[in-house]
C-alpha cells in the first residue's frame, strides 16, 4: 500500500487525508487544502448521492471504500460514521424497501381490481369483497360492485345497492368449517369428544349394523357413505325430523372407501354438537366462537335479528335447487320423492335468508351444513387464529395439537372439515399444509401457512340469476386467478 501511495504526489486531496492517518507513509508536505474542507466536500457528495433515489443502488460500492483503514480512522476521528453516514445510509435503505413494498402492493391491487372489476362490468357477477392478508399486514381489501342489483323478475333495481366491506354475505358451505368444524375442534380440545368416536355413541340411529363403524372423523372427511344430497324438506319440517330422517336413510357408499362430499354428514355433526353441549347449535357457536373471537357480524338468520342493515342478496328463490329435484340429468333425483308432492318454494329475492333449501325449509335457517352469514373482516379473525396455531389476542383459543390434528392431510389429501387438496382452483398449486373451503353462493377461503398468507373472497354470484344453460355462473376461474395474483405478491 505504501509503495502505491508514494507514486502519487503527496499533499493534495485524498493523499493529504491518508498522510495524516498513516504518518511516515508519505513525504511530509503541508497540504494546500485544509483536511476539514475535504471532509466537508465528501459529506456533501455523500448527502447528494443518498438524496437521489436513483443513486441508492449506485451508492453501495462506496461503502467498501469506507472500510479502508486510512478512511476509517479519519471518519472515526470526526464521528462521521456514527453521527452521519450510517443513520442516513440505513434510512436510504429503509426508504427504498418501503417504496418497493408500496409498489408491490399497488401492482397487487391493480391486478386484483382488473380481474374482479372486469367480471362485474361484464355482468357475470353483481359484486365481490376480497381480503388478502400476510402476517399482521392487510395487503389488500376492497369491495366491488353491488350487494343488490336485481328484483325477483331480474329487472334492474331503480337504485342498486353498492356492496361494502361491512356487508354480510351468505357464506353457504363455509359454515361447515367456520362454524361446525371449529365447534367440533373446541369440543375435542376440551376432551368432551374424540374424532374417532363412533357416531353411534351420540346418535342412537347410528348403532345399527350398517352404520356402527361410522365415526366423527368419517363425517368430517365426507367418507361416511351418506347421500351426497337429499331434499329433506319433502319429508321433514324441523331439525329433529331431519335428524330422524338421516338416521333412517340407507348408506349410499361403503364407509371410509371414498370421499363423497355430503351436506348430511355436517347436519349430523350439528346434532352431535347440540347433544354434547346441551345447547342449540347457533347459541353454542355464538358463545364459544363468535363472541370470544370478536366476530360481531357473524350469525344465522341475520335479517330476522334486525341487527344487520347491510346484507348482500343471493338468489331469486331457489331455481337451481328446484332443478335438482325435477331434472334427472343433474343426478340428484331421489326415486321415492315425488317432485310435485311439496311446493313451498320461495318466490322472492333472498336477503338475509340462507340460500340452501335444506337449511331454510327443513331447519329454520340453522344447520351444520349451511346458514351462516358473515363479513370478510369477521372471517379473517378466525383465519388469523388458525394461522397463529390457536392464539388470538395474546390468549389461547385452541391448542396447537388440535389444530395440527385437523389440518393434517388424510389419504384423500384433505383435512378434517377443511379442504387441503391443492388441485382445487381456489387454492391451485398451493404448497403443502395449505387449507381452505368454498361455498355454493360464491364464497371461498384459502390459507397458506408457509407464507403466512390468506385469501378471502366473497361473491353473491347467484344474484345475477341462472344462465341460459340452467346453472349459475362458475366462479372457479375467478377464484383461481385471484389466488394466483395473491401468491405472486405474497409468497416470499
Amino acid at each position: 500500500m505504501v509503495e502505491i501511495c508514494t507514486l502519487r504526489k503527496p499533499g493534495k486531496g485524498i493523499n493529504a487525508i491518508a498522510e495524516r492517518a498513516n504518518p511516515g507513509s508519505f513525504h511530509r508536505v503541508k497540504p494546500k487544502v485544509d483536511e476539514f474542507t475535504v471532509i466537508n466536500k465528501q459529506k456533501r457528495y455523500i448527502l447528494n448521492l443518498i438524496l437521489s433515489y436513483e443513486s441508492v443502488i449506485a451508492f453501495a460500492p462506496y461503502c467498501c471504500l469506507f472500510c479502508h483503514a486510512s478512511w476509517l480512522s479519519v471518519f472515526q476521528s470526526t464521528h462521521m460514521i456514527n453521527r452521519f453516514f450510517l443513520p442516513v445510509f440505513f434510512l436510504a435503505v429503509c426508504w427504498q424497501t418501503a417504496i418497493s413494498q408500496t409498489n408491490s402492493r399497488q401492482r397487487l391491487a391493480s391486478e386484483i381490481s382488473r380481474i374482479i372489476q372486469g367480471e362485474v362490468d361484464s355482468g357475470k357477477i353483481p359484486g365481490a369483497v376480497v381480503l388478502i392478508k400476510k402476517g399482521d399486514q392487510m395487503l389488500f381489501q376492497k369491495a366491488y360492485g353491488y350487494a343488490r342489483k336485481y328484483d325477483f323478475e331480474h329487472k334492474l333495481l331503480p337504485a342498486p345497492e353498492k356492496t361494502s366491506l361491512q356487508h354480510l354475505y351468505d357464506i353457504a358451505s363455509l359454515t361447515k368449517v367456520i362454524g361446525t368444524t371449529t365447534s367440533i375442534m373446541l369440543l375435542a380440545d376440551r376432551g368432551l369428544i374424540r374424532v374417532d368416536d363412533p357416531v353411534g355413541a351420540y346418535i342412537e340411529a347410528f348403532q345399527s349394523p350398517d352404520k356402527k363403524s361410522i365415526t366423527i372423523r368419517h363425517l368430517l372427511t365426507h367418507t361416511a357413505g351418506l347421500y351426497e344430497w337429499y331434499p329433506m324438506y319433502y319429508r321433514a319440517s324441523n331439525k329433529q325430523e331431519c335428524f330422524r330422517l338421516i338416521g333412517e336413510l340407507p348408506l349410499r357408499f361403503p364407509v371410509g372407501a371414498q370421499r363423497r362430499y355430503s351436506d348430511l354428514g355436517f347436519v349430523l355433526l350439528g346434532q352431535i354438537i347440540e347433544t354434547v353441549s346441551g345447547m342449540p347449535l347457533e347459541r353454542f357457536m355464538q358463545e364459544n366462537i363468535f363472541k370470544p373471537l370478536g366476530m360481531e357480524h357473524t350469525a344465522y338468520n341475520p335479517r330476522a335479528s334486525g341487527r344487520f342493515p347491510k346484507i348482500a342478496a343471493t338468489s331469486h328463490g331457489n331455481p337451481y335447487e328446484k332443478r335438482m329435484v325435477y331434472d334427472a340429468s343433474l343426478g340428484f333425483q331421489v326415486k321415492e320423492i315425488d317432485p310435485d308432492s311439496w311446493n313451498g318454494w320461495r318466490r322472492y329475492s333472498l336477503v338475509g335468508e340462507v340460500n340452501d333449501g335444506n337449511a331454510w325449509y327443513a331447519n329454520g335457517g340453522v344447520s351444520g351444513a349451511a346458514g351462516l352469514f358473515s363479513t370478510g373482516g369477521d372471517l379473517q379473525l378466525l383465519v388469523d387464529m388458525l394461522k397463529n396455531k390457536g392464539m388470538t389476542g395474546g390468549r389461547r383459543f385452541l391448542s396447537a395439537k388440535t389444530i395440527e390434528t385437523f389440518l393434517t392431510q388424510d389419504q384423500f389429501q384433505n383435512g378434517l372439515g377443511w379442504v387441503m387438496d391443492p388441485s382445487n382452483p381456489f387454492m391451485k398449486n398451493a404448497p403443502e399444509g395449505s387449507f381452505g373451503h368454498t361455498g355454493f353462493t360464491g364464497t371461498s377461503i384459502a390459507v397458506i401457512p408457509k407464507y403466512d398468507l390468506s385469501v378471502i373472497l366473497l361473491i353473491n354470484r347467484q344474484h345475477v340469476g341462472l344462465l341460459p344453460s340452467g346453472v349459475y355462473y362458475n366462479v372457479n376461474s375467478l377464484r383461481e386467478r385471484v389466488f394466483g395474483v395473491a401468491m405472486k405478491y405474497g409468497a416470499d
